[in-house]
């Protein structure tokens, strides 16, 4: 089992105020799932997210990422978990605009302290496997929207993670585009990768094996496709 979540609440205070966003949220995501996690504004879609990203921590229950008990661990071992065994993919793409596509996909290799000849080889190997060996040198602004989607996609997959998130990937694309992107993801899921994404598009979630729908902070429904 990848995921185990049991009995997940978050709740985030502003000011004195208490503010529910999760409540009791228990699901499992086993190796090689494809997930489409879907609800509306303000369902706790981002909240899942960033707990399973381990960029948060719930507030009671527990979550277990690779039967580590995510809730157990200091910032550094979140952090080296987030590095080594995650894989994210932001609407915003969250590139270095004056830097290549290269350079922007070996960044998580860096502080790992390989040598530079290994990690330019390895982010050499992930853009040709998004369709990218032409573009490589290119700065990321001077790529396209799906080509910079590309590169964050294959800057996810640098580290070769169990998990990847991927939150609205689509979203600041056009519809032919958006597509594209998603026949990639469509590809990584059948190599082997367990994949989680947020979207609003239902044809997209109908892609996936399987949609989790949250609304006002609870698992509405979880259903295979």
């Amino acid at each position: 089992m990848l995921i185990e979540m049991n009995n997940v609440f978050k709740t985030y205070l502003l000011g004195e105020v208490k503010v529910p966003a999760l409540h009791a949220i228990s699901l499992n995501i086993e190796d090689n799932e494809y997930v489409a996690i879907m609800g509306p504004s303000g369902s706790g879609k981002s909240t899942l997210m960033n707990i399973l990203g381990c960029l948060d921590t719930p507030t009671t229950g527990t979550y277990y990422l690779a039967r580590k008990d995510v809730g157990s661990l200091n910032d550094n071992q979140l952090s080296d978990i987030r590095n080594t065994r995650i894989g994210f993919v932001f609407q915003t793409f969250n590139l270095l605009p004056r830097s290549s596509a290269l350079h922007n996909v070996e960044l998580p290799l860096i502080y790992s302290g390989m040598p530079s000849f290994k990690r330019k080889q390895l982010a050499m190997d992930v853009l040709e496997r998004v369709g990218l060996n032409d573009r490589m040198m290119h700065k990321s602004n001077e790529l396209s929207g799906g080509e910079r989607q590309r590169v964050a996609i294959a800057r996810a997959l640098i580290n070769k993670p169990s998990l990847i998130l991927a939150d609205e990937p689509t979203g600041n694309l056009d519809s032919k585009t958006g597509e594209e992107i998603i026949e990639i993801m469509q590809r990584l899921y059948e190599q082997g990768n367990t994949i989680i994404l947020v979207t609003h598009e239902e044809y997209i979630a109908k892609q996936t094996n399987r949609i989790i729908r949250l609304r006002d902070g609870i698992i509405e429904s979880d259903e295979k496709v």
